[in-house]
């Protein structure tokens, strides 16, 4: 699953926000399907950008993940780099392309689950929702545990001078 952090939830939302207000969605297209979408958002290059680097050579966004190869220099593997710099796994990214994550899917309940179609844009936006709130969910436990850590280092420390005085 990948990493919570604010700059990928932010992009999801972003992401979900541009697609219910319009935003080209076409699951065909490289940089209008549902990786082009959030790829956009986290790359920053237009839909036709991402499209024109995936050209350059085979396949969809899984056989294009498939063949990722970080020194490469392509362009694709560049875009495919900062996603991955973002949070996302290999594999996140792929089960983006099909809606078909475990860990997001089992917080679906179970008539949508089985209705979700990989290229309806409504349901798109679902399984992304779905996936911030988790991402939201993991950041903010994150946030309380460094929180605990640090108290926990402050309680020591102020101990340790206690004992020294």
């Amino acid at each position: 699953m990948a990493r919570a952090n604010l700059k990928l939830i932010q992009a999801f939302r972003g992401t979900i926000d541009k697609l219910k207000n319009g935003a080209s969605y076409q699951w065909g297209h490289m940089g209008a399907c549902n990786c082009g979408n959030l790829a956009q958002e986290i790359t920053k290059y237009s839909k036709g950008e991402i499209h024109k680097y995936a050209m350059q050579r085979h396949g969809d966004w899984n056989d294009q993940l498939i063949d990722y190869c970080p020194t490469s220099g392509l362009p694709m593997d560049e875009v495919i780099d900062q996603l991955l710099e973002a949070g996302l796994t290999v594999s996140d990214l792929a089960h983006l392309e099909k809606l078909s994550s475990p860990e997001v899917l089992k917080e679906i309940p179970l008539p949508r689950r089985h209705s979700l179609k990989k290229n309806v844009k409504e349901d798109v936006i679902f399984y992304m929702e779905t996936w911030v709130k988790i991402l939201e969910e993991n950041w903010i436990q994150q946030q309380n545990i460094n929180l605990k850590i640090n108290n926990i280092k402050t309680l020591q420390k102020n101990n340790e001078a206690e004992v020294l005085a």
